[in-house]
């Protein structure tokens, strides 16, 4: 069998609003978590209790990622921000004549 070889480059990954996108699922999460327990009987006597604990892990692993891509777009922030400071080894003050 031969070794399969890419015949084009990767597009570059989209960049969107991740931090909004993750918070907002959390809290999807979440609500639904809380929606489900009044039901938490029904969801017992059915065998579906696993529902209502899948929404909550799902919440709690969301707090995760948004603790995660915030600290990832600090990073993007601060490594943009590094790039376009100006770098001047001479140690010369900008404007500053002989």
């Amino acid at each position: 069998m031969a070794k399969w070889t890419p015949k084009h480059e990767a597009p570059e990954p989209l960049e969107g609003p991740v931090v909004a996108t993750i918070t907002g699922g959390t809290i999807l999460w979440f609500v639904l978590f809380l929606v489900q327990l009044p039901f938490y009987g029904w969801f017992d006597d059915h065998g579906h209790l696993w529902w209502v604990w899948t929404c909550l892990a799902g919440a709690g692993l969301g707090l995760i990622g948004i603790w995660y891509v915030r600290g990832r777009d600090a990073a993007i922030k601060r490594a943009a921000a590094a790039a376009a400071a100006p770098r001047d080894g001479s140690g010369d003050t900008p404007g500053a004549t002989a």
